[in-house]
């Protein structure tokens, strides 16, 4: 029997790892991985990225898409480009992206931040099919977790990101089998609700009104202060006054 070929798609430090994990159990699954797809290099905590897996494991990377090989999976994670319905119909027998947010609440980016502005109790992170939508895919598999009142956003990023490695671990083998069932994501908006959300409002999100309510200013912040990025920020006669953990 021959091996499942998959392409593999991501970046970040949860694309590294899910990478690596396939890698691992590569043996187990009955999987070879044909391809990488990533952006490069840069990562928000991790020295480690999908690249390097690649380069040393002596996995070709995908340069662009226009030259998409034929294979078995496409396994998407954190992937900086959006596949068009072409590109998804090369796995004959599925492709399946890992969504860090829940499903159908949050679809696109910045769901960490809209998740703390919208006053969320409850936060998670989804595997679903991959279609030529965005993030709208039937789902296969998530995990969902309470997160607190005063929750920061790099704070629940992390806690996110150790999520969905373990959603990832327990599930892809299955999913790679074929042992799944899937819900559809139309049949949970009624009672979750849906939002889509574009990269760039997140400029938005980090511009404080210093007419607001101190409450309103501190939630702004924790949702958009981040390491590694420019902070919020309010403008003061054209000049930029930034806030951050400590600014309350």
């Amino acid at each position: 029997m021959s091996k499942k070929k998959i392409v593999f798609l991501g970046g970040k430090s949860i694309g590294a790892y899910c990478l690596l994990y396939l890698l691992d159990h590569a043996h187990e699954f009955h999987i070879e991985v044909i391809a990488v797809g990533t952006k490069g290099n840069n990562t928000l905590e991790t020295t480690k990225t999908a690249q390097n897996i690649a380069e040393k494991a002596n996995i070709p990377i995908l340069e662009n898409l226009e030259n998409f090989p034929n294979c078995d999976f496409i396994i998407s994670v954190q992937y900086h480009e959006i596949l068009k319905q072409k590109h998804i119909d090369k796995a004959s027998s599925l492709a399946v992206n890992l969504h860090m947010a829940p499903l159908p609440e949050y679809r696109g980016c910045n769901q960490f931040s809209f998740a703390i502005i919208d006053d969320k109790k409850v936060f998670g992170t989804t595997l679903h099919k991959m279609t030529s939508g965005i993030d709208d895919g039937d789902i296969i598999a998530e995990r969902r977790f309470e997160i607190a009142e005063d929750i920061w956003v790099e704070d629940l990023y992390k806690k996110t990101l150790a999520e969905s490695k373990i959603l990832f671990a327990e599930n892809i083998s299955q999913i790679l089998s074929g042992d799944y069932q899937i819900v559809t994501q139309k049949s949970l908006e009624k009672k979750r609700g849906t939002s889509y959300h574009f990269r760039n409002e997140i400029k938005e999100l980090k511009l404080i009104d210093e007419s607001w309510s101190q409450e309103k200013k501190e939630k702004h912040v924790r949702a958009t202060f981040m390491s590694g990025f420019e902070p919020p920020f309010s403008l003061i006669n054209g000049t930029k006054k930034y806030y951050d953990k400590n600014s309350f």
